[in-house]
């Protein structure tokens, strides 16, 4: 598990614990993580957008695949749930799947964006 003190990177695809929206329980899913380096290293938490590979047409999920990381491996064709962030502990991390491409990032990032903006 990574602590305090440790590189957890912008871009990067980890499984963690996420909170049902009732907070009874929770279910290990992946996330990105869209906090920047500094505040990731200088925090405890980081903040991340959840990952689904249910995939539906909603204009709150940007589709990721292999195509899109720079490195690791990305298991199914997933989406990004822009809709969905989280402030997490990143003690809580299981692994690391690998980081999407900077394009990829930076289309999440509009994404966010507009849907801040509706």
């Amino acid at each position: 598990m990574i602590k305090f003190g440790m590189t957890v990177k912008q871009r990067e695809i980890c499984l963690l614990p996420i909170p049902f929206s009732d907070l009874t329980s929770s279910k290990r899913r992946p996330v990105l993580v869209i906090s920047n380096n500094d505040y990731n290293f200088k925090k405890e938490d980081i903040l991340v957008m959840a990952i689904t590979s249910n995939i539906q047409d909603l204009p709150t999920s940007i589709l990721v695949q292999q195509s899109d990381m720079e490195s690791g491996i990305l298991k199914s064709v997933s989406q990004i749930r822009i809709d969905k962030i989280y402030s997490i502990n990143k003690g809580l991390i299981v692994k690391s799947f690998g980081e999407i491409n900077i394009e990829k990032f930076d289309s999440v990032i509009e994404g966010l964006v507009l849907f801040l903006k509706r």
